[in-house]
């Protein structure tokens, strides 16, 4: 059975992976009506960037569960700003030139990688406090002894 962190992610994950195929979908689907978009881009590129971009999610969740966990959450980490990058389409084009769905879907993924990243923090720091708590190097301390 998985810890509730660990549940946590991974419930995190999927909602992330599924919210971002959905944007690439549409953007891939509807390339040519992104506003200002590289001209470039092709649908099939589209779908490459999401499998290439899940697969650093997926080998983020492989090291965690191999317990690898610091290197797989950095990972995790990685996957989890790919998505938010999605912000990036207002580089190019304010929001106001953004269908209803367009800005649904990016934003949506956003968000939902956001939370992802919070999610991570939040296990480093617990992780951090873990090992550099008092109680643990005076147990540490006195096993040595």
């Amino acid at each position: 059975m998985r810890k509730p962190a660990q549940k946590t992610l991974l419930i995190l994950l999927l909602i992330y992976g599924v919210v971002s195929l959905i944007h690439f979908i549409h953007n891939a689907e509807f390339l040519s009506d992104y506003p200002d978009l590289p001209a470039s881009w092709t649908s099939a590129g589209v779908y490459f960037a999401w499998i290439g971009m899940t697969i650093v999610g997926v080998v983020g969740w492989v090291l965690v569960n191999r317990e690898y966990q610091i290197v797989g959450l950095m990972v995790l980490a990685i996957y989890a700003i790919l998505g938010i990058g999605s912000l990036g389409h207002y580089v190019l084009a304010p929001l106001s030139e953004h269908s209803v769905t367009m800005n649904s879907t990016i934003l949506l993924e956003v968000v939902a990688a956001a939370c992802v990243l919070i999610e991570i923090m939040r296990q480093l720091a617990r992780k951090n406090s873990q090992r550099e708590s008092p109680k643990h190097y005076v147990s540490k301390t006195i096993k040595e002894e």
